[in-house]
């Protein structure tokens, strides 16, 4: 679950159920989807929580794809794991691990903020083996172990085979206990920030966990006892609020952070935002070739196509193939009923305006994101370009060859093909400067969450046009502005609803072609301090916009219901570059 759906349509309701079950709520319907054939790539798809692979870091021995993992207390009766594993997460803490059932303390909401127990509950070893079972994640987990020794040397045996650390709190510390813990796995020693100098005492620790307690949790405290650490392998539990307090305890020298209530206070995203953080940091050099210029001309021939296409539906409308086709001048068509040529052109301008858009998209993506090796602007250009070429073969149906558009197609085609066989191999992932939960930075969260509204507003508008095309090709309003039923029209000229509906289709295709860039745009390439982004979907989305609705006003076609689909995109649109203005200027 993403920020931008989090903050606007859950938090503010599943703050007003208790915690407990509000925590499970959210977690089995995760887990659900995450279960769901395909649903890993769903979750993927929405929130896109990718490590690079400079993030990697080793602790107590173990090879993990970056310094962020997950405290038990999120998730004490592991409803929640399954989707976890998705969610940016290179380590998930388990436990306590008891031997039976134990019941613990609640979390509780003071002043608006969770705080979690420290004594939770425990689901018990059996059922704890139970639900890892189902579990196909590949990270680590870290295994917090409760009870007599005789108890954890149980449970050590029970979880050897997963993948991950032990520990152990340093009340509970037993040398030959650790000595049997380490034939299994890693023992890391648990112990409070402020008790960091009895450290020596305790023998065979592979690594140390600073743990949260109240009034010692936050990132000040840890940063004070990582100073007395420096020879250990340190992982550092809670006091994790904004992607600045992960920087924090990781330039003291913590080699990884639990996130624990600060979690849940800022929502998932806030791995992906302190990954983000870290790369921002520690900016690479990009030497590798990108192919970005293929897919800037790519997006530029579509913006000049798009022109072309604004210009004949501002004068003749009609193309002399079109006339040929239909057997009939133009003249002859305005004579019979003038509106039929005002709503090709209608259709045909809004075309226009959505291909000078995309072309402005396709060529910002390629200057700004592809160019740095962004490895999800090249998937967004990819998907959206073999939308739109599968597209194409509308334009070429209905029972005569289109050959300006088949031409359009042929031009693209290669320098499409240049530019992705060029681009293989992109890696890269993007970084942010976004380093707080202020205002600046939730409202960036509405605003991007209007961007994404609008993406898949753009989808689903051009699969109903599409769909309307190759079907009754009209609308109620459509007949209503025409005057004229479609058998009149069909008696008139049989190929003239061809035409008509392959112009629909056509601009559909295009339309969820464009949408797709937009949705995936907002979903994957929104970031604090990318300046470009802003200006890309504020002149990107002028003219789709200025096309769509003047047209309707130049030929008299104002039916509110029929436009109240572009009012409420024009909302989301304008909102989004209100709420994200001052987030993507980094002000």
């Amino acid at each position: 679950m993403p920020d931008w759906s989090y903050h606007v349509l859950f938090k503010p309701w599943l703050s007003k159920l208790s915690p407990v079950t509000s925590r499970e709520f959210i977690h089995k319907n995760m887990n659900r989807i995450a279960s769901l054939p395909g649903g890993s790539h769903v979750i993927h798809f929405l929130g896109r929580e990718e490590i690079a692979e400079r993030l990697s870091t080793s602790v107590g021995g173990e090879q993990i794809t970056g310094p962020v993992g997950l405290a038990g207390k999120i998730d004490p009766r592991l409803t929640g794991t399954k989707a976890f594993s998705n969610l940016g997460f290179s380590m998930i803490e388990i436990g306590p691990v008891t031997l039976g059932p134990q019941k613990g303390e609640h979390p509780v909401r003071k002043e608006g903020r969770l705080q979690l127990p420290d004594q939770g509950e425990s689901i018990g070893l059996e059922e704890t083996v139970r639900r890892l079972e189902k579990v196909d994640a590949a990270i680590p987990f870290l295994f917090h172990l409760r009870g007599a020794p005789n108890e954890m040397m149980k449970m050590a045996s029970a979880l050897q085979s997963f993948n991950g650390i032990f520990s152990v709190a340093y009340h509970e510390w037993d040398e030959n206990l650790i000595d049997f813990l380490s034939g299994f796995k890693p023992v890391f020693l648990r112990i409070p920030s402020l008790d960091v100098s009895e450290v020596d005492r305790f023998q065979g620790a592979a690594g140390i966990i600073l743990e949260e307690s109240e009034g010692e949790g936050s990132a000040e405290a840890h940063k004070g006892a990582l100073e007395k650490l420096q020879e250990y392998d340190v992982i550092t539990v809670g006091g994790v609020k904004e992607p600045s307090d992960a920087l924090t305890l990781l330039s003291a020298g913590a080699r990884m952070v639990l996130l624990s209530a600060g979690y849940v206070d800022a929502g998932p995203g806030l791995p992906k935002r302190i990954h983000e953080a870290l790369l921002d940091e520690k900016p690479e050099s990009q030497h590798q070739e990108t192919g970005w210029m293929w897919y800037f001309l790519f997006g530029l021939a579509i913006f000049l196509g798009g022109i072309l296409a604004l210009v004949f539906s501002l004068t003749s409308v009609i193309l002399p193939y079109d006339e040929a086709f239909l057997g009939i001048s133009r003249q002859e068509l305005l004579l019979f009923n003038e509106r039929i040529l005002w709503f090709m052109a209608h259709d045909r301008m809004t075309l226009a305006g959505t291909m000078i858009s995309g072309g402005l998209i396709y060529m910002w993506l390629a200057r700004y994101a592809v160019s740095k090796g962004e490895k999800w602007a090249k998937q967004a250009i990819d998907f959206a370009a073999i939308a739109g070429f599968l597209g194409i073969l509308f334009f070429i149906g209905y029972g005569y060859f289109d050959w300006l558009h088949l031409l359009f197609w042929l031009i693209l085609l290669p320098l499409y093909v240049t530019g992705w066989i060029k681009s293989r191999g992109l890696s890269g992932r993007p970084s942010s400067k976004n380093r707080h939960s202020d205002r600046v930075w939730i409202l960036g969260v509405y605003g991007q969450f209007c961007f994404v509204v609008l993406g898949f507003a753009f989808v689903l508008g051009g699969i109903v046009i599409s769909y309307i095309g190759v079907t009754g090709v009209f609308i109620p309003t459509d007949i209503q502005y025409l005057c004229m039923p479609p058998e009149l029209i069909q008696s008139f000229n049989e190929r003239l609803i061809p035409v008509i509906a392959h112009d629909r289709a056509g601009f559909g295709s295009a339309l969820f072609s464009v949408g797709s860039l937009v949705l995936m745009s907002a979903l994957w390439g929104y970031h604090q301090g990318k300046r470009w982004f802003w200006w890309m979907f504020l002149i990107g989305g002028i003219p789709a916009f200025a096309a769509g609705i003047f047209v309707h006003v130049m030929i008299g076609y104002t039916t509110f219901i029929h436009l109240l689909p572009a009012y409420i995109a024009l909302f989301f649109y304008g909102a989004g570059l209100i709420l994200s203005y001052r987030y993507l200027m980094n002000k």
